[in-house]
């Protein structure tokens, strides 16, 4: 599949560093975004590293490790460990300093391969399918009021209003075992990816998300349009997003590939 992606992060309008971290490849397929926490400036440590052991395990061998989950593809089990293996690297790293001992970070990543698309999370940084004019949340928040939610103590208005829908029930990094959720579904052209962290979401609903996205001819400048929104609404968080878009054959293109193959 012919896919394009962008990607954009801005520190806000209130906090002093930006703890964000993104990361995209085209030719793999491959969107990674992270948002770390932490004391000091341990929370941009967090991100920074987890999503460098990502991207360098795709640029390696790429060997399963641990557990393989055979209710998924090779491709999800394969972000699947390189997601193990980031929060490895970040638990280990917090452990071997005082100032560093507690960051974490959030995690959201997707990998396309052929039609299929492999998810992964941890955390509250989300994953959006934008599909024939509908947008649909491809991750669920692992947040304590998303819990109240699903458990039916507290409505989505209250959730939104709650003191609590910051505070996270897993994130990479925090413990030396932590496990992402994983997905899978099979991708169209036309189809676009939308990623962000909760800087960007809890700002800007998402159906202002679609109607950005969708009518604006450039993803880059959708990036900082959407940017530009959470900003007006206060940028009261780090801010990254990041758009990954597949290219719709046209008919008349793989007509020609077939008459091709036929001269041969």
């Amino acid at each position: 599949m012919d896919f394009t992606a962008v990607g954009k992060t801005d520190r806000g309008l209130v906090r002093v560093n930006n703890e964000d971290e993104f990361y995209l490849d085209e030719k793999l397929g491959l969107l990674v975004v992270a948002d770390g926490m932490g004391g000091h400036a341990s929370g941009e440590v967090a991100s920074k590293l987890a999503v460098n052991v990502i991207r360098d395990y795709f640029q390696g061998p790429q060997k399963l490790i641990g557990r393989s989950n055979p209710a998924y593809s090779e491709a999800t089990n394969k972000l699947n460990c390189a997601i193990r293996l980031a929060n490895q690297a970040v638990y280990e790293v917090a452990q071997s300093s005082p100032v560093l001992k507690g960051m974490g970070t959030t995690i959201v990543a997707v990998l396309l391969t052929g039609n299929k698309l492999s998810i992964a999370h941890i955390g509250d940084s989300r994953a959006y399918l934008i599909r024939a004019g509908n947008i649909d949340q491809l991750t669920d928040d692992h947040t304590m009021v998303n819990e109240q939610i699903r458990r039916d103590i507290i409505t989505k208005k209250e959730a939104d209003r709650s003191e609590m829908k910051n505070v996270l029930t897993k994130a990479l990094g925090i413990s030396a075992k932590m496990e992402a959720d994983l997905d899978e579904l099979t991708m169209f052209g036309d189809d676009t990816l939308f990623l962000c962290t909760d800087g960007l979401n809890t700002m800007v609903t998402d159906e202002a998300v679609l109607e950005i996205i969708a009518h604006t001819g450039d993803f880059g400048a959708a990036c900082d349009l959407l940017i530009d929104a959470a900003n007006k609404k206060g940028g009261k968080d780090n801010i990254t997003v990041v758009i990954g878009h597949i290219k719709k054959k046209k008919w008349y293109a793989a007509l020609f590939k077939f008459l091709e193959f036929f001269r041969r």
